[in-house]
């Protein structure tokens, strides 16, 4: 099983030694996605609820004309919903989902900085003492004392997908 996780995180960060991801912030915790699928960061815009949408996904925007989903990953995480604040955005990125290419929004509770990580600072997820699902975490990237969460998008996508068709 641990063989597995490792070839995911070798294969997520290709030959190369560093990765430019752009840092924000969920519930206290830094998460980062790869800087390339990021298509735009958005202030907060009007949502449309979805009748009958699980949580997870359960409004849509207007973006640019097309309209795409809205994701709270918190939920996946087991975290509490939050209010938006003044620091709160919405980051577009670009996934591909079931082969398919996808844009979704994702709402966070503050955006950084694009910033470059290191190969050798990556860890993967330990398998016991964590409070998240371990395959919803690519990898913990070490950066001073704190670590920075890469989020396994298509596997919290699918899941969530698997977890509403049950319900």
């Amino acid at each position: 099983m641990m063989q597995t996780a490792v070839q995911q995180t070798t294969d997520q960060w290709g030959e190369d030694d560093e990765r430019e991801v752009l840092t924000f912030d969920l519930a206290g915790e830094t998460f980062a996605f790869d800087a390339a699928m990021v298509q735009e960061i958005l202030d907060l815009l009007p949502e449309t609820a979805v009748p009958g949408a699980r949580p997870f996904v359960g409004s849509v925007i207007n973006f640019r004309g097309k309209v795409i989903p809205l994701a709270d990953i918190r939920l996946a995480f087991g975290m509490a919903a939050t209010d938006a604040t003044i620091d709160s955005r919405i980051i577009v990125a670009e996934l591909e989902i079931e082969g398919e290419t996808t844009l979704v929004g994702v709402r966070t509770d503050k955006v950084h900085e694009v910033t470059t990580l290191s190969r050798a600072a990556r860890e993967n997820p330990p398998s016991i003492g964590m409070r998240w699902r371990a395959d919803y975490i690519e990898c913990l990237v070490k950066r001073g004392a704190d670590f920075i969460i890469i989020p396994n998008l298509n596997e919290i996508f699918a899941a969530k997908r698997d977890v509403s068709a049950a319900a």
